[in-house]
């Protein structure tokens, strides 16, 4: 069991739909945190204890000054939480350089440009007798991509691919390296992409729970979180919403008329301010970039 207890966590993305939920547990089970997004004013709105550092994860200095002020803060880091990130919907051939370019900058070249920041001030917490991690979310889609989820899939692979590439090698410093696939979860990355708009889906995971299960698995020093790990993990409430009735050519058969003249009602999850439906396989949330989570 991990003792989180007192020791000094660096959690990206901590406004998004996701990353607040972690803050809130990390500072439950005792951890002194160091938060990072985008708006220093939604850092503020946290009602959770911490160092609070607002900063755009495509500068490529950030990473370093975020893990020099957490161990400024605190004399120690002993854990990097990455749950940010953004999204982008629309088939492979409609992507733009600028859209692949935030993509390929926010969700895979900023971590791992935390992982080497952070791997010396890590390997420093072993050898005083920490238990030091890192957690990123490649998410369900490293499992399974998804058509017109092309190039986030793609760059969500890639990172996949360079954390278990991380566990193996930092392995030998006393690191554990934790990837987190959880699969659609009804936060507001889907919500405001970068690019295009997401799909009609059933409702997914509650932040909350997926958070809950996240921490869990750093306490359990778990080595691996996919998908198949969240299955426990209750789904978002839904509410029932109104839906425009259909148009319908007045020449239509009685029956066609009464039916498109009924009030008609579906599903969305509580709270979500979405339409019916409108979520995606993503599994973090824009939490940083503020409709760039984490993510």
């Amino acid at each position: 069991m991990v003792q989180l207890a007192g020791s000094s966590i660096l959690l990206l993305g901590a406004t998004g739909g996701l990353g607040r939920h972690l803050a809130r547990h990390l500072a439950e089970a005792g951890a002194k945190l160091t938060l990072t997004a985008r708006s220093q004013q939604s850092l503020d709105g946290l009602d959770v204890a911490g160092i609070a550092l607002a900063g755009d994860l495509r500068d490529p200095e950030l990473p370093r000054t975020l893990v020099a002020t957490a161990v400024m803060a605190y004399g120690r880091l002993d854990g990097v939480v990455n749950a940010s990130g953004v999204v982008a919907f629309g088939p492979i051939a409609e992507m733009s350089d600028e859209i692949l370019d935030e993509l390929w900058q926010v969700d895979a070249l900023a971590p791992m440009r935390v992982i080497r920041a952070a791997a010396p001030a890590l390997e420093q917490s072993k050898a005083d007798g920490g238990e030091p991690f890192i957690v990123h979310l490649s998410g369900v889609v490293s499992e399974s991509p998804a058509s017109g989820l092309g190039a986030y899939s793609a760059v969500k692979s890639a990172l996949a691919v360079y954390q278990q590439v991380a566990s193996r090698e930092l392995r030998r410093q006393g690191i554990r390296v934790l990837d987190a696939r959880p699969g659609h979860t009804e936060t507001e990355l889907s919500r405001h992409p970068i690019a295009g708009e997401a799909p009609k889906l059933p409702a997914g995971y509650e932040p909350e729970g997926v958070a809950r299960r996240i921490v869990a698995a750093i306490i359990a020093d778990e080595k691996d979180l996919p998908s198949s790990a969240f299955t426990d993990v209750p789904a978002a409430e839904s509410q029932m919403v109104p839906v425009e009735p259909a148009d319908i050519d007045t020449g239509a058969h009685p029956a066609v008329r009464m039916a498109a003249e009924m009030p008609l009602e579906a599903s969305a999850p509580v709270g979500s301010g979405s339409e019916p439906g409108a979520s995606v396989p993503a599994e973090h949330e824009p939490a940083e970039h503020e409709h760039r989570e984490s993510a």
